[in-house]
């Protein structure tokens, strides 16, 4: 029996390709034949890593294709065409309105996939949400299929490696407060939010603070430009948008920080949440879609986005040292269940009761 890996986009090091290899890996290791098929193939990947969806084998009734939905693309609407069974990865689609203006294409994309979405709502065998939040948007849409919750696999190994020594030199101990927040810079992640209660904070609490803002700007040039004229305005320095950078400079950027503050309107999970954990950074967050589900009561919540709100608690959080361990310690609890070990239990007994509640793929004999 076959278990292939189905997506539109494998790519490099983000985080649901990261997803996929790890996956990939414990099918494999559960016994199985596998394999990873895309649209687009990232061509930085060590060959053999993925292949096209034209190379995927003739599957039967009995094997399995895991479709990883998280954008628009034809597979939501040819995924049926395949004789065999199908369970639903939900990495969550932003919604469109947050691209209007900024990127024709990505909204296009944006619209498409959720048409595809609401498509497979009657197409798929069982489904996998990384979210309690993803998890409740396939209910709205009415999916009657087999629902559970699967976080995503993530290699914390990979952040045990040395940062970039060139950004840890710059601002290593100079005395500053550093804010932080990675993510691309994209609408749905509302830096401009993160822009002003920095500038709150700054004013009227620590004028020897800094914020960095760390994501890739490509595809969302407009919204970018946007920020660096709203920076301009408030007349704020120390902002430092890091663009495009090495995974080692993104390290260090974690290493330098001493508050995560997300703004952030929609996440399907937030995977740098997480990766604050991991590195004992204090993290404060507006409480908005899946913020909560990945943070699993640990962190800082807001319950708006008020700027001069943000500003206090994170004065609140950079003063208190006690308080401020109090949190890292609920982050790192919170933080093991995220752990290699107990992600792929859980996604070994769900694989398996889906193989054994779903009966293999018979096709339906054409009427004459």
């Amino acid at each position: 029996m076959r278990i292939v890996q189905l997506l539109p986009t494998m790519a490099m090091g983000d985080a649901i390709g990261n997803d996929v290899l790890a996956l990939s890996t414990v099918i494999r290791n559960m016994g199985f034949q596998t394999g990873i098929y895309a649209e687009t193939v990232d061509r930085r990947l060590p060959e053999g890593t993925a292949f096209p969806v034209e190379k995927m084998p003739r599957l039967s009734g009995e094997d399995v294709i895991i479709y990883h939905k998280s954008t628009g693309t034809d597979l939501s609407f040819s995924l049926e065409r395949y004789p065999c069974r199908k369970l639903m990865i939900f990495h969550n689609i932003t919604p469109a309105k947050y691209f209007k203006g900024y990127n024709d294409n990505l909204t296009r994309i944006s619209e498409y996939g959720m048409r595809g979405l609401c498509h497979l709502a009657d197409k798929v065998d069982y489904c996998m949400a990384v979210s309690a939040y993803n998890a409740q948007v396939l209910r709205e849409l009415n999916y009657q299929c087999p629902i559970v919750i699967r976080p995503i696999l993530i290699p914390f190994s990979d952040y045990a490696k040395a940062p970039d020594p060139e950004v840890m030199a710059r601002y290593e101990n100079d005395g500053y407060t550093n804010f932080v927040f990675v993510g691309r810079i994209a609408p749905n992640k509302k830096q401009e939010d993160v822009i002003r209660a920095f500038y709150c904070y700054k004013k009227y609490c620590n004028p020897k603070s800094r914020l960095f803002l760390v994501g890739s700007y490509q595809g969302m040039e407009r919204y970018y430009h946007r920020l660096r004229r709203y920076v301009g305005a408030l007349e704020l320095d120390n902002v430092v948008f890091t663009g495009h950078i090495s995974f080692p400079a993104i390290l260090a950027y974690y290493h330098l920080a001493d508050l995560f503050l997300c703004m952030s309107e929609h996440e399907g999970f937030c995977v740098p949440l997480v990766e604050a954990m991991y590195f004992g950074v204090p993290i404060l967050a507006y409480d908005s879609s899946a913020i909560a589900d990945t943070l699993g009561g640990s962190g800082v919540l807001l319950s708006s986005n008020d700027p001069m709100e943000a500003a206090m608690c994170a004065d609140r959080i950079l003063r208190d040292a006690a308080l401020r361990r109090e949190i890292v310690a609920g982050q790192r609890k919170r933080q093991q269940d995220f752990a290699y070990p107990e992600i792929r239990k859980l996604f070994e007994q769900q694989l398996q009761e889906f193989l054994q509640t779903v009966p293999p793929y018979v096709r339906k004999k054409k009427r004459k």
